[in-house]
């Protein structure tokens, strides 16, 4: 019985490892690459600890009204909203759609996004899986993972050893029981 409730959980787990990994990296195969949201200034539309998937983008190609996601000078990624293209000039002005001054209007950002700061468009979201995203894919989340990968390896192990079917024991240790 312990065994069968093992194998199920070993099934689970391996089964949310496999999404994970799908979310996490396989996208990637498909051209997008996704990104854990860490502020709300883009609340509701994509809500903190969401993970967006962004699509490459042609900076011709994005209207007032897109959302971009851009990489600042710093080397941070931002996503927010365009609400005006300077073509000549090759600037997105854009803004967070939940930043509002006191009188409730959009807060616009500081700064133009020059066109070589865009990464892409997002083009879905996931929510509170970017709080995973980022567990996961940070050095202490890494050596969880493994530790608990190497855990699920060992008690399958020993459970195989220590199993209470001693026929089964022989068997899966190569002895054949002699007919009587």
């Amino acid at each position: 019985m312990a065994a069968r409730a093992w194998n199920a959980i070993v099934a689970v787990t391996a089964v949310v490892a496999a999404i994970l990994v799908i979310c996490f990296a396989g996208v990637r195969l498909v051209g997008l690459t996704p990104y854990a949201v860490l502020s709300g200034s883009m609340e509701p539309l994509y809500p903190t600890g969401s993970l967006i998937f962004v699509a490459p983008a042609d900076s011709a190609s994005i209207q007032p009204g897109d959302t971009i996601t851009f990489k600042l000078d710093s080397g941070t990624l931002v996503t927010h909203q365009v609400y005006d293209v300077d073509a000549e000039s090759h600037l997105f002005y854009t803004q967070g759609i939940a930043n509002k001054t006191a009188d409730g209007h959009i807060s616009h950002d500081a700064a133009p996004a020059p066109f070589s700061a865009l990464v892409g468009t997002p083009v879905a979201c996931i929510p509170y899986l970017g709080y995973a995203n980022v567990a996961l894919t940070t050095p202490p989340g890494i050596y969880i993972v493994i530790s608990c990968a190497a855990l699920i390896g060992a008690v399958t192990i020993a459970m195989e050893l220590f199993s209470k079917d001693p026929e089964a024991n022989q068997r899966s240790r190569g002895v054949h029981a002699k007919a009587k």
